[in-house]
């Protein structure tokens, strides 16, 4: 184990939350000091521009290899630092199937926060519409893949945290909802919110955009 590990954290974000559960899931949230910073697009923080040259969170600052982002790289070293290979397969079918859930789960954040922008973050006069319109077509349509193509349970991989922490921050930021539309996966993902890691980490706060609003 090194001897320090520091997390740049948000509370309200969810490819940071994602980070923190695998930690929580592996056993290792107790080796990590977890240091909160506000960072967005329009607001820089140079703290995390001194660790992240993209100025995003979360960045977890190692003593053997430095500054790590994004979220799937700290969470594939946090679990070979468990030298367990639990939340990534090392090999096989197994760990394509993570991966592909994983990158799934990222898509919906990444939707949500674009929809976000064309509906609240960005001035009025400056939204459009229709793409606000695709990207709330991109989560109904992986809510519906999700709900009828994809087994979870089985067990709890990077694919399972990435997909709860998602959909937790999608409901967190009241967007278009999975709910009404997918029973399977609301069960699935109520149970997953029950474990401990993630009790330990609920979202809070708003993002601090700088300039005009």
């Amino acid at each position: 184990m090194p001897d320090s590990l520091t997390l740049l954290y948000q509370s309200h974000s969810p490819y940071a939350r994602k980070v923190l559960v695998s930690a929580h899931e592996l056993g290792l949230a107790d080796s990590i000091a977890v240091v909160h910073h506000e960072t967005s697009p329009t607001n820089r923080n140079n703290a995390v521009f001194a660790a992240n040259p993209l100025g995003k969170v979360p960045v977890l600052l190692t003593p053997d290899a430095g500054a790590l982002f994004d979220s799937v790289v700290i969470c594939d070293y946090l679990d070979r630092l468990a030298g367990t290979g639990r939340l990534i397969p090392r090999e096989g079918p197994a760990r394509y199937e993570a991966l592909r859930l994983q990158a799934l789960a990222q898509g919906l954040c990444d939707a949500g926060i674009a929809l976000r922008w064309e509906t609240l973050r960005r001035p009025e006069a400056l939204r459009y519409p229709p793409l606000a319109q695709g990207q709330a077509m991109k989560l109904l349509e992986a809510y519906e893949h999700l709900e009828t193509q994809v087994e979870l349970g089985a067990r709890i991989t990077i694919g399972e945290i990435a997909l709860a922490t998602a959909l937790a921050w999608l409901e967190f930021r009241d967007l278009p909802g999975f709910r009404t539309r997918a029973p399977r996966l609301t069960a699935w993902h109520d149970d997953f919110c029950r474990r401990p890691s993630m009790r330990a980490t609920p979202y809070d706060g708003e993002t601090q955009d700088g300039g005009p609003q």
